[in-house]
């Protein structure tokens, strides 16, 4: 829309006056009286040659509508959907480029499933936190799939330059973007490969927090790595680029959270057994929440094109009859 545009309807009134002005200065013959003439007019013809005037400039103004581009107004309207509010919480510390759950490493394995289960929740509000040795609340919760997905997919380790796992951090930035959420059930999901080693907030002190605000906490524990060993990342052609140096995941401490919470615990082994994780934490308990539906502008300008188009016909027709003038 470009209702700047509509300045130029100004452009009317000098056209006008040029018009007005013009007429005063037709040719005239000059005659001694004008007595014989008195009851004589021009007749309609005559005044139907400032109507076609009037016409043309009916042209410019539906023209210049035109330009300025109006649309239908926007609108926004309320459905009653059933969803939930959920936060993902992703570990991507520099042991995730560990390549033992197939192929690709745990980082790509964990972005894949992650973005497929996105995608198939229909009706939920989703965020997503990412957290290696400090955390940062990447998306805001939102209803809008494909644009969360296609973030996950961009996801890469060392967008944190702190190194380390701090899942307590994590968690409590995970908290703060999910307990304005309008859904009654609200859950945070967490995928880590390792144990809490860095971070200001302590994961059981976070998990209580969760638990006071209603919030439950599904733990992820990913790797087929038992106990500290080196393991090989690889880049997504399956080329190893190095060795890296895991720590086992810490299940009692991921059971302990999850269990404070309602939530659950889950190992993660293989690529399978993560599709499997997040296929069961798809059937989580749904809520009835109002989501606001935007709907989009369109552009509304074709009643003044045919209007400016009939004018324009109309003079044109009118005077190539009817106000004909000879030379």
């Amino acid at each position: 829309m470009h209702p700047h545009a509509l300045w130029l309807l100004l452009l009317l009134v000098p056209l006008v006056a040029w018009y007005v002005m013009r007429r005063h200065k037709e040719p005239a013959l000059r005659i001694s009286s004008t007595k014989a003439f008195a009851g004589v007019s021009g007749g309609w013809r005559s005044t139907l040659r400032h109507a076609l005037f009037a016409m043309r400039c009916a042209a410019i103004a539906c023209l210049i509508v035109v330009i300025a581009r109006p649309q239908t107004h926007d609108s926004w309207n309320k459905t009653n959907v059933e969803g939930t509010d959920i936060v993902l919480v992703l570990d991507i510390s520099g042991s995730m480029q560990a390549a033992d759950l197939g192929r690709a490493n745990r980082l790509e394995i964990a972005k894949k499933v992650a973005s497929q289960f996105v995608n198939g929740r229909q009706n939920d509000n989703m965020g997503l936190v990412l957290f290696a040795g400090e955390s940062f609340s990447a998306v805001p919760l939102t209803s809008d799939r494909a644009m969360l997905a296609n973030y996950i997919g961009g996801v890469k380790t060392g967008l944190i330059s702190a190194d380390g796992t701090a899942i307590g951090d994590g968690i409590a930035s995970a908290i703060n973007r999910i307990k304005d959420g309008q859904a009654v059930s609200k859950s945070i999901i967490l995928i880590t490969d390792g144990t809490n080693n860095a971070g200001v907030v302590a994961p059981e002190t976070a998990a209580e927090i969760a638990k006071d605000l209603g919030v439950k906490i599904y733990t992820i524990g990913v790797g087929a790595a038992k106990g500290e060993q080196a393991v090989a990342y690889k880049d997504e052609n399956g080329n190893v680029l190095g060795m890296y140096m895991t720590s086992p995941v810490d299940s009692r401490s991921l059971g302990q959270i999850a269990g404070m919470t309602g939530g659950k615990y889950f190992e993660a082994t293989s690529a399978s057994a993560l599709s499997d994780v997040f296929e069961e934490i798809d059937a989580l308990e749904k809520t009835e929440f109002d989501v606001r539906n935007f709907s989009h502008t369109e552009d509304d300008y074709m009643l003044w094109a045919w209007l400016a188009f009939g004018f324009f016909a109309l003079q044109l027709l009118l005077k190539l009859t009817v106000t004909r003038s000879i030379p």
